[in-house]
């Protein structure tokens, strides 16, 4: 049985350099990266991304002070996903429309800011607010964005640690070929610098990182690398199936390809490279390729010590030395790492290659960690090249979830 092609129709962001995806490319191109020093409770000052989107674009104060910084950036990306897909929002038939959203996690600002809330009464809960609840279930950002635009099909989030923005394209395509909807607005958010439990936990593994300057403190595969740059972003799509987004002339990014999640099962945070190229060996040969097809592999690559090593020895395994027209790059350099919306942003990023054929390079690599290099890396500068076909997108989290994307050039 033929299954429906699904396409991408329109892209909606927030990143630490930039809040549109015209922006955002831009500022990939020319090697700009979005990483500042935040105040953060009981721990001073740090390194993070930070978004500068409008929130009031798309809602009134008190919907921003009552509901959260997650479903804040979830109505804002949705918002500028369905405009620039040429859709209407408050045309579209609610109830056959999904909104499906990857978070690492959800709760955890609210949660920690209420207990700090209350320390300063001696810890009385009738100071507690009764909006933390709806605050903290783990469907907030995907709920809250079902009010804002009144969707009553299926709204929900999908709990996946770092590879959840993947996730929330790869379901949302499932769901549109099992004719559940007829659009799907789906990819993943993050609201992680918010809560200072996220800057601790790094910290206490020696994973967060440090530079004097901020623009070069996130800088996968660089020998001198020390760790991961936590920030916040979004960045969400719509997803059609061929047939209705021709029906209507809408302009098509590029079609979801192929795709494959698996799980280590080996250890809580160290990944595993032998079921990391399992995953993309099989996410390409699930969208009919072979390595060779692809042209831009995105690292998920956070600028661990060992993380950045597992992932080079697993694409190495999947792409080898035969694979001349494979190009491979990263996006933490310019964003730092946005947790659950890493995949869709760094997706994002890559997709107007179909149209220029320029591949934005991986910066703040002054000395390139030898374990960490590979044919086709491009480094500090973009690169132009001859054909974007297919673009493959890695995404893994803790706990061993594995994601790998593929996204082709349309051809009709």
């Amino acid at each position: 049985m033929q299954l429906p092609r699904i396409v991408i129709t329109g892209v909606g962001l927030t990143a630490p350099n930039g809040d549109n995806l015209a922006a955002f490319r831009r500022n990939l191109l020319a090697g700009v990266a979005g990483i500042s020093r935040i105040d953060v409770r009981y721990m001073g000052q740090l390194l993070a991304g930070v978004c500068h989107y409008d929130p009031l674009k798309y809602q009134k104060k008190k919907e921003v002070r009552v509901g959260t910084r997650a479903g804040s950036i979830s109505i804002y990306c949705a918002r500028e996903a369905l405009a620039d897909a040429g859709l209407d929002a408050a045309a579209i038939v609610k109830d056959r429309t999904g909104i499906y959203i990857g978070c690492t996690e959800h709760g955890n600002v609210e949660t920690e800011n209420e207990i700090y809330n209350i320390s300063k009464f001696n810890y009385d809960t009738k100071y507690w607010s009764h909006y933390h609840n709806p605050r903290t279930v783990a469907n907030n950002p995907a709920g809250e964005t079902s009010l804002n635009l009144g969707i009553t099909g299926p709204a929900y989030t999908i709990g996946a640690a770092c590879a959840a923005g993947n996730l929330g394209l790869i379901h949302a395509a499932q769901m549109l070929r099992l004719g559940e909807v007829d659009l799907a607005i789906c990819g993943g958010v993050s609201e992680s610098i918010h809560t200072f439990g996220i800057f601790a936990g790094f910290k206490s593994q020696n994973a967060l990182a440090t530079h004097d300057d901020p623009a070069k403190a996130s800088r996968p595969f660089d020998l001198a690398r020390n760790g991961i740059v936590v920030s916040e972003g979004g960045c969400l799509y719509t997803l059609e199936r061929l047939e209705d987004a021709r029906a209507r002339g809408a302009r098509i990014y590029g079609e979801i390809g192929g795709y494959c999640v698996n799980s280590d099962a080996s250890d809580y945070v160290l990944p595993n490279p032998v079921r990391q190229a399992e995953c993309v060996r099989k996410a390409i040969a699930h969208a009919g390729l072979q390595p060779h097809d692809i042209h831009i592999v995105n690292t998920h690559a956070t600028a661990t010590p060992l993380g950045d090593i597992q992932e080079c020895e697993a694409i190495r395994a999947v792409f080898g030395e035969g694979c001349p027209d494979t190009f491979i790059n990263n996006t933490k350099g310019f964003i730092g790492h946005c947790m659950g919306a890493a995949g869709a942003l760094e997706l994002a990023g890559n997709l107007p290659a179909f149209d220029d054929l320029t591949v934005h390079p991986s910066i703040n690599v002054d000395n390139l960690d030898p374990k960490c290099a590979l044919p086709g890396l491009v480094l500090n500068q973009a690169r132009r090249v001859e054909r974007v076909d297919a673009i493959l997108n890695n995404s893994f989290g803790m706990l061993g979830i594995n994601s790998a994307l593929i996204v082709r050039r349309f051809v009709p």
